[in-house]
């Protein structure tokens, strides 16, 4: 009697729903976020339109776009300026060059709070998961305690769920939500000082290695200060380590 009564509950919820949505759609019909026509939160030929980085030109370590004989970000000069003598994972790669397309896409998606563009994002970033890499879960790195109470949801979070669904990988939920300020308005010596100490691990899976690696989640790189510390945390957890993002600055 009380599954019967559970599952009409769960039929009735699901109804609502849908009502609910229907609704919203006839009063506010889904545009695309780019060229604003109706049907789609992102429209084909936008996407078809959108300035992919090719994977084949690109750093083969970290992604940098055209850093294939010099790369911009792992050479020994830009790694100095970040304190550090190496890159710490074992791959990166990234999908869009961070231009007026894909920062109208991220700002739509985090600041806009248009949270169905995860799914299009994380479709667009699978494409850019190496064949070499190798790795169990997908993690993410989580937004600031500020930034989750401000916009109601964490879109690297979103992001990596996505991500996960379309390579059949489990999430894992590794980082404790830091405290840090927004790092869009600091300077790459601001962003370092910003992150120092911030990404820490929970406390419920810093003692549980995962042998398999770890694809680290996050919408943009900029300076690569907070995948960086993602890195650095996840060193006493997994010995493979590779991360993506959406979008490259």
């Amino acid at each position: 009697m009380a599954a019967t009564s559970l599952a009409h509950e769960s039929l009735l919820r699901k109804v609502a729903r849908f009502a609910s949505e229907a609704a919203c759609e006839t009063l506010w019909p889904t545009r695309c976020a780019l060229c604003d026509r109706p049907g789609q939160v992102l429209c084909a030929s936008c996407i078809s339109q959108l300035a992919f980085i090719d994977a084949w030109k690109s750093c083969p370590l970290c992604g940098s776009p055209f850093g294939l004989r010099q790369c911009d970000f792992c050479n020994t000069l830009a790694l100095g300026r970040l304190g550090r003598e190496s890159a710490p994972f074992d791959g990166c790669a990234s999908v869009l060059p961070f231009d007026e397309c894909s920062g109208t896409l991220v700002r739509t998606f985090k600041d806009g709070g248009e949270q169905r563009l995860a799914d299009n994002l994380a479709n667009m970033m699978a494409r850019y998961v190496q064949p070499s890499w190798s790795f169990g879960a997908v993690t993410y790195v989580p937004a600031s305690k500020a930034a989750y109470r401000s916009r109601g949801f964490d879109h690297a979070e979103l992001l990596a769920c996505a991500l996960a669904a379309q390579l059949s990988k489990p999430v894992a939920r590794v980082f404790e939500r830091p405290s840090s300020r927004d790092q869009r308005k600091l300077t790459a010596r601001g962003r370092l000082s910003n992150l120092k100490g911030a990404m820490r691990l929970r406390a419920d899976v810093s003692k549980q290695p995962v042998e398999s690696g770890l694809l680290v989640v996050d919408d943009v790189f900029t300076t690569g200060a907070t995948l960086c510390a993602a890195c650095d945390a996840l060193v006493q957890l997994t010995p493979h380590i590779y991360c993506l993002t959406f979008a490259r600055a």
